[in-house]
């Protein structure tokens, strides 16, 4: 049988999924020429020179700056690959403090938590939250439930072999005078103090209304169990009116939550250091 490439017509050659090139077969001077078909490249012919202008421009920046490496994820991802544990303080039948309005500590602390959750992990980083809910860590009629949910958070942050240990709180004093955001650390590794010192400089900067510096403190039993660099932060005084009412709004909560990112931010990217309000 004569094959259609014998008759003078067009055939396909195909590679391994698709065709890549369609000839035409004609004969000039009783001899048979091989020639590609034109309609094919001007159909293609933008198509093509796009191509060509995209492969050019790609190779021009090869060859100025070279082949891209992972830096492109140290920018868009700071925190890829870190492990942090959020900490919202109380929970469950443990309120904490409360203001002349009826706002509870708990409340507040886990809304912060969850604020400070979602930009963490938009950063790449891994968060683990001591609790998700209005919930202690304590069994059900345990006699001493405070210590054992202080026991059972600090375990669980030793067991996550974590990066970074971050507890929110709120605070309440007798006096209605005092107000202002405050970070503490335990001082048995240098880290903590810079881990405060880098949130308090963004509380500082962020908030605008406090001029207090990240202070150590002994007496915090979920520090001093911490083995990981660790903070706590007071976000604010209940005690304080107009404080508290700061501090039931959501917008001022996303101030706090982005105040103590960008903190962890400021650590990670070894700035640290502290800020003295002008």
């Amino acid at each position: 049988m004569e094959s259609d490439y014998a008759k003078g017509g067009s055939f396909e050659h195909n590679g391994p999924t698709r065709p890549i090139y369609l000839y035409k077969t004609k004969y000039r001077g009783g001899r048979r020429v091989d020639t590609q078909w034109k309609e094919w490249f001007r159909g293609r012919k933008k198509w093509i020179w796009s191509l060509s202008g995209f492969m050019a421009v790609f190779l021009w920046a090869v060859a100025i700056y070279g082949i891209p490496d992972n830096s492109h994820n140290a920018w868009t991802m700071p925190l890829a690959g870190k492990v942090i544990v959020l900490d919202a303080g109380h929970g469950g039948p443990d309120g904490g403090a409360q203001s002349a309005d009826g706002l509870h500590e708990k409340e507040v602390t886990l809304k912060i938590a969850w604020l400070l959750r979602d930009y963490l992990q938009e950063s790449g980083a891994l968060v683990l939250m001591t609790r998700e809910e209005d919930r202690d860590l304590a069994d059900e009629g345990a006699r001493r439930r405070k210590a054992q949910d202080l026991i059972r958070r600090a375990r669980m942050v030793k067991d996550s072999g974590a990066d970074a240990f971050i507890s929110i709180h709120l605070n309440a004093i007798p006096s209605p005078r005092w107000f202002g955001a405050q970070t503490f650390y335990y001082p048995t590794l240098e880290a903590n103090k810079k881990l405060a010192e880098s949130i308090q400089s963004e509380l500082i900067r962020n908030l605008g209304n406090t001029t207090r510096q990240a202070r150590h403190s002994g007496e915090v039993y979920i520090l001093k169990a911490s083995p990981i660099p660790a903070a706590l932060v007071e976000v604010g005084f209940l005690s304080n009116p107009q404080e508290a009412g700061l501090l039931a709004t959501e917008a001022y909560q996303k101030k706090l939550a982005a105040a103590i990112y960008h903190g962890i931010l400021r650590y990670y990217s070894g700035e640290g250091g502290t800020m003295e309000r002008n």
